[in-house]
């Protein structure tokens, strides 16, 4: 291929569920033994690994007896920082990190939870990216042609593993399609850009990977040129902060356009306001056979895009993982571009809640907090306040104001960040939560189950005044005292155990309104049978009631109370508000509010 277009290297992220074996897959591509032939110059750089277009070509030889090949990029950058960084920080602002992602999927397994929030991921951020369905392998009795390409090995196996192998991936296909997502075998797919491309790849045995290569060149290479064209402008993101000793605090930076030079003045995103500092050090790790060299980073005057480089400057403490980073130019204004640099986490404060509730967020990077605060809006949970890096007491003291107002939100929703000992300590002191994970909807559902738990003890605590509203008449006097047995039946709402009853009389000469109550119904019974709850028109046969008063005073029937009294369960304005606390609020039904408007008459509550 002409290396006349002066195309960059194309930018790739791995990703996928945690056991699909996204690591291993990166291991094999790596592998620089080919077929016995050297193929040098893979070389690992900061976050991401170089692979040069000789190592490409020789590593996707086995394709040419399918595809014609084409090579106008300088070569392949992946970028391997583990777990979700690299694709949280696929920014949705402005450039993206990476020009196309590889989704790995277990074809033993189809997608897991974890996969269908990659896929989510992958849609907002409108990413291209290709299926490497992986393990195959695992496939019974799959007979092993090491690094061949997919189509020569499938058309080896035996019928058997054919078959399995068509179920299998018939099955993935259907799951993907409910993901609403069109996709197809890589090689019988007629639509790119409209089907998604799959390619079966084994890990283990390398079956699959020159296929996996071709690709990402092949839909690199011929839809993305322009993407891929030199820009003199740079294009930087910051993949982690380090420190590093020598060097002070640094940052990973993968260059994904433009040059670096030592010297330049950049700006970024910081903590606290934007920096301002000029770069001191370029460096990018040894060559592995290197090592006996003193220092395991190599100084460069200057780096050009594609690359993962670290970057040793002054004032980088505060920096921000996931950000952008600019370079100062001759013709820049510093302001404007410090401004610009921080609206990436000023965007994101927007979804802080306005009334002042909610749970307080802390996260590793800027992309993995965007990620977490739109599944946190979609789950409509209101966020208070939001941080990034490593959680400290001065974080858990922001939850802490939650603890009068809404208890159940005095919680510190973490994801993928360090938790100092101190904030630990005063957190469990204080009765804050905090939850950490590096999976947002592990996070989620412990968050859930929390929640639940809280309501499941407020319920308790707040049972005896949870009382539903029904309107009973009285059929039969069964035993009138100790205990008392009525049978009823359920005019209005629904009769449950634990509820007192009571008939409202007015004084004939006072007009004064009178409750008696008659006690708490300790069991109902229909036909005999114990049951916790009776509805309106559940029974025509009437339910056996049996109510105690613990205080003694129980009406005498005849005396006080007759059968012709409507009897009701003993509301107040109390017991109406309790109703309305959100522990209860989801077992109310509307009828139930309905009824409770004309109770309120009857009892004379305001």
């Amino acid at each position: 291929g002409s290396h006349m277009k002066d195309l960059r290297s194309p930018i790739c992220c791995i990703l996928g569920h945690v056991d699909t074996g996204k690591t291993k897959l990166l291991d094999k591509i790596r592998q620089t033994n080919v077929q016995g032939g050297e193929a040098g110059g893979i070389t690992q750089q900061i976050g991401a690994t170089y692979f040069p277009i000789d190592a490409i070509k020789a590593k996707t030889k086995v394709m040419a007896e399918y595809e014609k090949q084409t090579f106008d990029v300088p070569g392949l950058l992946v970028i391997d920082t583990p777990g979700h960084e690299s694709f949280s920080n696929l920014r949705s602002r402005g450039s993206s990190l990476c020009n196309i992602a590889i989704l790995v999927i277990d074809i033993m397994h189809g997608l897991e939870q974890q996969t269908i929030e990659s896929i989510k991921l992958l849609r907002d951020r409108k990413a291209p990216f290709v299926v490497a369905l992986n393990k195959i392998d695992r496939l019974y009795d799959w007979k092993a042609i090491p690094n061949n390409s997919f189509r020569d090995s499938f058309a080896k196996q035996s019928r058997a593993v054919q078959e399995e192998f068509q179920s299998r991936y018939s099955k993935i296909q259907l799951e993907l399609a409910e993901q609403g997502l069109n996709s197809e075998l890589y090689f019988q797919n007629k639509n790119m850009s409209k089907y998604v491309s799959i390619v079966p790849t084994s890990a283990v045995t390398g079956e699959g990977v020159p296929d996996l290569l071709w690709l990402l060149l092949e839909l690199t290479q011929k839809r993305m040129s322009k993407q891929l064209m030199y820009l003199s402008h740079v294009e930087a993101t910051i993949l982690e902060v380090k420190v590093v000793e020598g060097f002070g605090t640094t940052i990973d930076v993968i260059l994904s356009n433009g040059y670096l030079r030592e010297g330049d003045r950049i700006v970024l995103c910081g903590m606290n306001g934007p920096i301002v500092t000029n770069i001191r050090a370029l460096l990018t790790p040894q060559p592995l056979r290197e090592l006996r060299l003193k220092s395991e980073y190599v100084h460069h005057k200057e780096v050009k895009a594609a690359l993962g480089v670290k970057i040793a400057a002054n004032d980088l403490e505060k920096a921000v993982s996931g950000s952008r980073l600019l370079v100062v130019g001759p013709e820049d204004d510093e302001d404007e571009l410090m401004d610009d640099v921080m609206d990436d986490l000023t965007g994101l404060l927007d979804s802080v809640d306005t009334t002042g509730k909610g749970v307080v967020v802390q996260a590793s990077t800027l992309g993995s907090l965007e990620a977490l605060l739109d599944f946190l809006k979609d789950m409509k949970i209101p966020v208070m306040s939001i941080g990034l890096g490593p959680v400290y007491k001065r974080d858990v003291m922001k939850a802490s104001t939650m603890l009068e107002k809404a208890p159940e939100y005095a919680v510190m929703l973490c994801f993928d960040v360090k938790v100092d000992k101190e904030a630990e300590q005063y957190a469990e002191q204080e009765g804050i939560k905090i939850f950490n994970a590096d999976v947002i909807y592990h996070l989620f559902d412990s968050f859930t189950a929390y929640q639940e738990k809280l309501l499941e003890e407020r319920r308790k605590d707040f049972l005896d005044y949870a009382i539903f509203p029904c309107v009973l008449q009285t059929l039969q006097i069964i035993n009138k005292r100790g205990p008392m047995i009525i049978g009823v039946d359920v005019l209005e709402g629904t009769l449950r155990v634990g509820t007192p009853i009571c008939a409202v009389k007015t004084d004939p000469t006072t007009k004064e309104r009178q409750t008696l109550i008659l006690g708490k119904v300790i069991s109902l019974e229909i036909n005999h049978q114990p049951v916790q709850e009776v509805k309106k028109g559940q029974t025509a046969a009437g339910v056996a009631v049996r109510l105690e008063d613990p205080s003694g005073q129980q009406p005498i029937w005849g005396r006080h109370v007759d059968e012709n009294d409507t009897l009701y369960s003993l509301v107040s304005r109390r017991s109406i508000d309790t109703l309305k606390d959100k522990a209860f609020r989801d077992q109310v039904a509307r009828s139930d509010w309905l009824l409770l408007k004309k109770l309120k008459v009857v009892f004379g509550i305001e």
